[in-house]
């Protein structure tokens, strides 16, 4: 029966109809408890929403809490260790925000809604295409992890060159340009990523320059990962399609 039911609650198989079914159930389950987080006014039909969602979240914890040996393989061990995993610990912080609803003591802690948005991690256990694309970047990670160093080198980098050469006020309106170095941190990385959102722009020649050499080479560093990532997903795919 326990066999059964760890079945069930596990990523649904091909041809497992009730699996499937479970998969579906939660993801709905999911996508629902986050709706009221788009709204700022509360309404009525938003607590029993909570009240529903949880109550599958907790059933969802226990079932998995109860089938725990078949996971982890370690006999009554699994049982002890399973609450303090990483599904199970986000599992548990997406549950605490629902039990303001039976206690209002939990209203205390500002951070429910913040909490509720951890549900959203929920998604990779019941999505495949999640999990390909998590394989894909820990068996990239070490290219990943050196376009990342490059990236912030260079932010770190340009942030001192224009911390170093841009004046505090703009001459020509008066403006605060790059009151701190976070200011210039926020500059190098929004312009890196070739974003520009153009609320701090440079006025020194020099300035300018290593702003359009930043553009530049942000384009290089966006393009480099993705293109890893993108040529090993597909990998994945055909590697899946096959089997």
């Amino acid at each position: 029966m326990r066999k059964r039911i760890f079945e069930i609650i596990e990523q649904g198989r091909p041809g497992d109809t009730v699996s499937i079914a479970y998969d579906i159930l939660m993801l709905v389950a999911i996508a629902a408890s986050i709706v009221p987080l788009m709204f700022a006014t509360e309404y009525p039909v938003f607590r029993i929403i909570e009240t529903v969602t949880v109550s599958l979240f907790i059933i969802d914890y226990l079932l998995r809490w109860l089938t725990a040996d078949y996971r982890q393989g370690k006999g009554w061990r699994s049982f002890v260790i399973y609450p303090f995993t990483g599904w199970a610990i986000i599992d548990i912080l997406s549950i605490l925000p629902g039990l303001s609803i039976l206690s209002r003591g939990f209203k205390i802690f500002r951070i429910t809604r913040l909490l509720r948005i951890l549900r959203l991690f929920k998604f990779i256990r019941y999505s495949e295409k999640i999990r390909i694309l998590g394989k894909v970047v820990r068996k990239e990670k070490g290219v990943l992890l050196g376009v990342l160093w490059i990236a912030v080198f260079y932010v770190f980098l340009t942030a001192l060159i224009m911390f170093n050469t841009e004046p505090r006020i703009n001459p020509f309106t008066g403006d605060v340009t790059f009151a701190n170095f976070f200011d210039a941190l926020y500059w190098a990385t929004v312009t890196l990523t070739t974003v520009g959102y153009g609320d701090m722009i440079p006025v020194t020649e020099i300035g300018r320059f290593v702003s359009m050499v930043s553009s530049l080479f942000g384009v290089a560093i966006i393009a480099l990962p993705s293109g890893v990532i993108t040529a090993s997903y597909l990998e994945e795919l055909r590697s899946k399609k096959s089997e």
